[in-house]
């Protein structure tokens, strides 16, 4: 399996366990449910989703990538997320920008063969992705992480595990 192809199936792995866990949010109240104050939220994890893989495309097809400052202060590096969901756009919209910066992404990726994954990132790119190859790995393992939190949001509202 090349590289691509195993960065694709990861990447859409990754996509469709959070997409399962997601599906429980159906309610209100659900998609700014935290376990603590200022905690993180189900629909600020699409959100931030989205803005990561905006800033990924940044680095690496900056033509696709999207300014948007009020989702970059929402659901960006250091936000701080609040449990009213007046504070957000509607859920559906944010899922929709998610789903558009993840498809966006992997467009870029299957575009790419070995010679542009060992693309070195521009400068002022975060030092642990220092070619495009490790950008798709961070989205990877980033996606991970995050899925984890909302993981035991979810179970918080008393769904079962999914595994």
């Amino acid at each position: 399996m090349s590289q691509q192809s195993r960065l694709l199936k990861q990447l859409e792995s990754a996509r469709s366990f959070s997409k399962k866990l997601l599906a429980d949010f159906t309610e209100p109240y659900s998609w700014t449910h935290q376990l603590h104050e200022g905690g993180n939220h189900a629909l600020w994890f699409v959100g931030h989703m989205g803005t990561t893989d905006n800033f990924m495309l940044s680095l690496i097809r900056p033509e696709w990538s999207e300014v948007n400052e009020a989702y970059g202060s929402l659901f960006g590096l250091g936000s701080q997320p609040t449990s009213n969901i007046d504070d957000y756009p509607a859920v559906e919209e944010v899922l929709a920008f998610m789903d558009g910066r993840r498809q966006r992404l992997l467009q870029v990726l299957e575009g790419c063969g070995a010679d542009q994954l060992a693309v070195q990132t521009p400068e002022g790119a975060p030092e642990f992705m220092p070619d495009f190859a490790s950008v798709f790995e961070t989205a990877i393992w980033h996606e991970g992480l995050h899925s984890g939190q909302l993981s035991l949001i979810r179970r918080s509202l008393g769904f079962e595990p999914l595994v």
